[in-house]
Order: C-alpha cells, then structure tokens, then sequence
C-alpha cells in the first residue's frame, strides 16, 4: 500500500473517530440512550468506521516500512 494512502486512511480515521465521539455527546444520542440504552446508529458506524480505517492506516504505514 502506498504510504500516502496509509497516511489518508489515517486521518480519515481519526477525524471519523472524532466525529463519532463528539455526536455520542449530542443530544438525539442521549435521547436514543434514554429509550434504547445505545446510542444512535450514525454515531456507531462513525466510531466504528472511524476505528476500521485507523487500523488499516497504520497497517499499512507498518508493512510499508519493513525492508525486505
């Protein structure tokens, strides 16, 4: 993979992570923990894609700096 993409795929992450963490803050979350006990979707699939796209990121920053 090439680093630039890792790198991409890296901040994308962080911010989706970011973005993710700041809407289980808001308040449609509090009222979906208040009736659901879970927060909403959106702010499930943002920490969770936010997470996938991070791993990959440094995945990809690791395996492209192991000289062979």
């Amino acid at each position: 993979m090439n680093k630039s993409i890792s790198i991409a795929l890296l901040v994308g992450g962080i911010i989706l992570v970011l973005y993710g963490a700041s809407a289980s803050d808001s308040a449609g979350s509090s009222v979906s923990r208040m009736f659901t006990g879970a927060p909403t979707d959106k702010t499930i699939w943002l920490l969770v894609g936010g997470g996938v796209l991070a791993v990959l990121g440094l995945a990809g920053l690791f395996r492209g700096s192991v000289s062979k």
